[in-house]
């Protein structure tokens, strides 16, 4: 495996690879755990070679977010990525990413409005504007990313659409430890005590897909999920909703093809998950 840091080495070594065949990108912002992991094996069964990130971009953070205190472990993230099958990995400083002068910034309208997009103004302008950067500075066939960050997903997939990047954007299940809980490098935050509490967010979701799909009204289906949550020491719900899984606007019947999404806090750690209904 092959780690390069300047976009010169990166084109190098790009085109070393692309000789064999199809290419495929793992976007990550390291602290690797399980979930990463499964991105690379579904990017192994897909392209004849796997390249990863690993970038903490700044510009999805906001005020007060936790930037400085994001796990940074390069080390053990690239053994991670080499023992998964990952042929090459760009680690990007800021100043590669972000030139001096840098000016310009990806909004996708629509699907990053709401919910995320309210409760962190700015950070899918981020999360746009780097993964362009990344896409075109490597030009895979396809790059894959979580469906743990489903409405990013959604943001992704529109603007690589609507610029026509020509690269196949896949999503790859959620990845959960035995008790439910989505993996997440901010688990990390979490004390034992919190961690036992922070599984009433798949239980609620999961309770709440039985009872949609049971024919419970949505709005009063949302109220005891949020209960549950509350009840479980979550301080702070942000959005617990049931959208539409393409457009993300809210359903209050169910129609077609649609997830339930949430974001909550407990302790200090903010966790989403989704699930589909």
């Amino acid at each position: 495996m092959q780690t390069v840091r300047t976009s010169e080495e990166l084109t190098r070594a790009v085109a070393q690879l692309k000789r064999r065949g199809t290419l495929a990108l793992v976007p990550t912002m390291g602290a690797l755990h399980a979930g990463h992991m499964a991105l690379v094996e579904e990017a192994q069964r897909r392209a004849d070679s796997v390249a990863a990130t690993i970038f903490v971009n700044p510009m999805q953070f906001g005020a007060g977010e936790d930037l400085d205190l994001y796990p940074r472990r390069e080390s053990e993230d690239a053994e991670m990525l080499e023992k998964a099958g990952c042929e090459l990995i760009w680690v990007p400083s800021t100043d590669d990413i972000y030139p001096g002068g840098f000016a310009t910034t990806i909004k996708v309208s629509g699907v990053s409005e709401r919910w995320e997009g309210e409760a962190r103004p700015g950070h899918f302008d981020g999360v746009a504007t780097v993964v362009a950067k990344l896409l075109l500075a490597v030009r895979p066939d396809l790059a894959l990313f979580g469906e743990k960050d489903f409405q990013q997903l959604a943001v992704i997939r529109r603007m690589t659409a609507d610029l026509n990047f020509g690269v196949s954007i896949i999503g790859v299940p959620t990845v959960r430890d035995p008790d439910g809980l989505a993996l997440s490098s901010r688990n990390a935050y979490l004390s034992a005590d919190q961690r036992r509490s922070a599984t009433a967010l798949p239980k609620a979701l999961q309770a709440a897909r039985d009872a949609v799909r049971g024919g419970k009204p949505v709005a009063e289906t949302l109220s005891e999920a949020r209960n549950l949550l509350r009840n479980a020491g979550f301080s702070r719900i942000d959005y617990l909703a049931l959208v539409d899984a393409q457009t993300l606007e809210p359903v209050d019947r169910p129609e077609g093809e649609m997830r339930l999404i949430a974001a909550a806090v407990i302790g200090s750690a903010r966790l989403i998950d989704n699930l589909a209904v």
